[in-house]
């Protein structure tokens, strides 16, 4: 029996919290009339280990819901003296518990203890050490090495090269100059590029994040752009509007991403400002400036997915036609605007069956 209360004095709650120590023995002492087995489990039920992030998100959502305390100590499996706690150290001035302002103050107390245990900070030998080292050009690594064979029984004399690293970019960065690489001075070989053009490929908006309207043709002034490119690797840049299909066709002096920005701001600069809404591009080169060209234009541009070109089929087919002036094989160097403009104007004059044999011209004109 003496085992039993002992084993009930030391999980009930402090005589801070009387209340809730009276609760408590209420619930236990019923295993204590019919069995210590039965108390064991009980034990076991209650979790003892830190509050987590975890449980510091569910403890805030479980306060805002109106949840008593000792409901939210079961559903957490946390003793309620812990919830407690946890509650007094990391509500705010208000009386309020918010989960973010809990863990920061957490990190902020784990941060401050841990200090207290830095060994290059708390031992004078060891900063003179570095800094001696340091001086005479030796990297950390080498210091962490030279210490670890100089004094390979004295912990206390001992100290990762991490640790050095940390210590002088954070308390000492006067001897950073004496570092043979110093940390922002130089560039990797290797790998630049590829991480560059992952970059860029994260900056653009991607088809499947364009309004809903835009795939249901719902109005006008939706286009998708491509570039025809001839055998002299001229190009010819189209833009197809969806639901007219109306097609707009420009000649690219040099195939580079400023001219095509330059081409593109000068085509959509007389169309009216209810006719332009969204681009949607294939993934060349020669759409990088897509940012600027968003800027210049005020319209919100989008990317397919690479090999993607049915996502783009209003426009495909557009180059198709315009393919049967000027096939694969044609040098567009040679083809001048008047030219481009006569097949641009048959096209866009062809009636379609999708429009009610209306025209191109006459649904984005709105012409009857």
């Amino acid at each position: 029996m003496d085992n039993v209360v002992r084993g009930v004095r030391r999980y009930s709650c402090p005589t801070f919290c009387p209340q809730v120590q009276h609760s408590r023995l209420q619930e236990i002492s019923p295993c204590i009339m019919d069995n210590e087995p039965t108390l064991s489990l009980y034990k076991r039920e209650m979790s003892y280990t830190h509050i987590t992030p975890s449980n510091q998100n569910e403890l805030s959502v479980l306060i805002r819901a109106g949840t008593k305390q000792k409901d939210i100590a079961r559903l957490l499996k946390k003793d309620r003296t812990s919830i407690w706690r946890e509650r007094k150290r990391n509500e705010n001035e208000n009386g309020k518990y918010h989960a973010r302002k809990a863990k920061e103050r957490t990190r902020e107390r784990q941060e401050k203890a841990h200090k207290k245990q830095r060994k290059i900070e708390n031992s004078p030998w060891l900063r003179n050490m570095i800094e001696k080292k340091t001086r005479k050009r030796w990297s950390p690594e080498q210091t962490a090495g030279w210490l670890k064979r100089k004094y390979p029984n004295d912990k206390k004399k001992r100290i990762g090269k991490d640790s050095m690293y940390e210590y002088i970019y954070a308390e000492r960065k006067d001897l950073i100059k004496f570092f043979r690489c110093k940390k922002g001075n130089y560039r990797r070989r290797y790998g630049t590029r590829i991480r560059e053009k992952a970059r860029e490929e994260a900056k653009k908006k991607r088809i499947n994040t364009r309004p809903a309207i835009v795939e249901m043709k719902g109005r006008i002034g939706d286009y998708e752009g491509d570039t025809i490119v001839g055998s002299d690797k001229n190009h010819i840049l189209t833009h197809n509007e969806r639901k007219s299909g109306m097609l707009f066709a420009d000649l690219l002096e040099t195939p580079t991403a400023e001219e095509t920005r330059k081409v593109t701001v000068a085509r959509f600069k007389n169309i009216p400002r209810d006719k332009k809404h969204t681009i949607t591009y294939d993934n060349g080169i020669t759409f990088s400036s897509h940012a600027l060209t968003e800027e210049n234009t005020g319209i919100d541009i989008y990317f397919a997915y690479p090999y993607h070109s049915w996502e783009r089929g209003c426009n495909e087919n557009s180059n198709g036609l315009l393919r049967q002036y000027f096939p694969k094989r044609t040098p567009l160097g040679k083809v001048k605007k008047e030219e481009l403009k006569k097949a641009v104007r048959e096209i866009n004059g062809r009636p379609r069956k999708r429009l009610g044999y209306r025209t191109p011209y006459e649904v984005f004109y709105e012409k009857i």
